[in-house]
């Protein structure tokens, strides 16, 4: 694929629009590491035995500051490592900055073209020694789409995938039922201490309209207040939505083809009808639609997206979830797979002290009591916390 004709600094394999951002970048980096205690945790417990020497990580998420944070961490317990971005709007080009004068490979910037984007996707794969990726690190499954459809020949190599969304865990399912998928994969975004530690986060920052309230704000400073607001699905994300909403004093409607999600809205107290099709930009009314960030996730398209300690409940997943796989391929053949309940643990447990939380331990006699390990994991698989 050639590469686009626009303005860009490159160090070392780093594509980018303006090194000059990079102490301000260097200096967000270094409170967000404060604010991901999983994160430092897997450096202090893994970084000295370096787990993921001869990794060639290839990653495709969020290029933001709390992504920085990940990025380091990775190197430090010995992988190589080369990121682009999964949305073109979302890059915050100051923690990329920052990355790129220390030689890491990102590829990236707020506001690329779609051409630009597939670039830098491509330019990830394969290292500045001339060595394709051996393991993928994805965030709605654009980067392992490329791989299997672009570099059919380099598969064999790749030892492993995690991925982060719903999106991405449904093109996994989809590949992998289709017989397309040739690489073992965990799905990051059913790990508990994503699924039940970040959501009532994510609601409680959108209701200080960390999120929504103010992507939207700051993108159309339109008042919210009295406005009817339609929100499209009432799963975990949809539910913060509409409650960010209706915080902002808009009447909220529900559209849902769950029948299950669906009674959960009515019960909340919100009214669910069906979504009406719009085919054009302008009404037939005269009225607009505005669409933000191009139907992207308006959370980091137009707002900052979520705090460095949620981000890090779901990238200590993302580490754990590296090392498993590059460490233990014999355990994974091809398949979808959930991060081991152990390890989950692991996740919870790293995030503890910053919190001034001190567990309980059990004794061994409570334990063969429970018949449990007093080290875990602590609950079945299919316990719903």
């Amino acid at each position: 694929m050639p590469r686009p004709c626009i303005p860009l600094f490159c160090l070392s394999g780093a594509a980018y629009t303006d090194l000059s951002q990079a102490d301000f970048g260097r200096l967000e980096i270094s409170l967000a590491e404060y604010e991901m205690p999983g994160l430092m945790m897997m450096r202090k417990l893994y970084g000295p035995s370096k787990p993921l020497q001869g990794a060639r990580i290839a990653g495709c998420l969020h290029l933001t500051v709390q992504t920085a944070v990940l990025i380091e961490t990775l190197q430090e317990l010995g992988a190589e490592v080369q990121f682009c971005g999964c949305n073109i709007f979302s890059t915050q080009d100051h923690a990329m900055a920052a990355l790129a004068q220390k030689d890491t490979g990102v590829f990236g910037w707020k506001g690329e073209t779609d051409e630009e984007y597939w670039w830098c996707m491509e330019e990830t794969v394969i290292f500045p020694d001339g060595q394709p990726l051996n393991m993928i690190l994805d965030d709605g499954g654009d980067l392992t789409n490329w791989v299997h459809e672009k570099h059919p020949d380099l598969i064999s190599g790749v030892r492993g995938i995690s991925e982060e969304t719903t999106t991405g865990v449904c093109n996994l399912n989809r590949l992998l039922r289709e017989g397309r998928l040739k690489v073992p994969a965990i799905n990051i975004n059913d790990s508990v201490t994503k699924v039940r530690v970040v959501p009532p986060e994510i609601k409680m920052q959108m209701h200080h309209f960390r999120v929504l309230g103010r992507g939207i704000k700051r993108a159309t400073d339109i008042m919210l207040a009295g406005k009817l607001c339609v929100v499209a699905g009432y799963g975990d994300v949809g539910k913060g939505s509409a409650q960010a909403l209706k915080a902002c004093g808009s009447r909220v409607v529900i559209t849902e083809v769950d029948p299950i999600n669906a009674l959960q809205a009515a019960m909340e107290g919100h009214e669910v009808l069906p979504m009406a099709e719009v085919d054009r930009f302008k009404l037939s009314n005269g009225r607009h639609v505005i669409v933000l960030a191009e139907g992207g996730t308006v959370n980091l398209g137009c707002a900052s997206g979520h705090p460095s300690f949620v981000m890090s409940t779901s990238f200590t997943n993302q580490v754990l979830a590296q090392i498993e796989l590059w460490t233990r391929p014999e355990q994974y053949p091809v398949g979808v797979y959930r991060l081991p309940k152990k390890l989950d643990e692991e996740v919870a447990a790293a995030h503890l002290d910053h919190l001034g939380v001190k567990l309980t331990k059990l004794t061994d006699a409570q334990a063969n009591n429970l018949g449990l390990n007093p080290e875990g994991p602590f609950k079945p698989d299919h316990y719903r916390y």
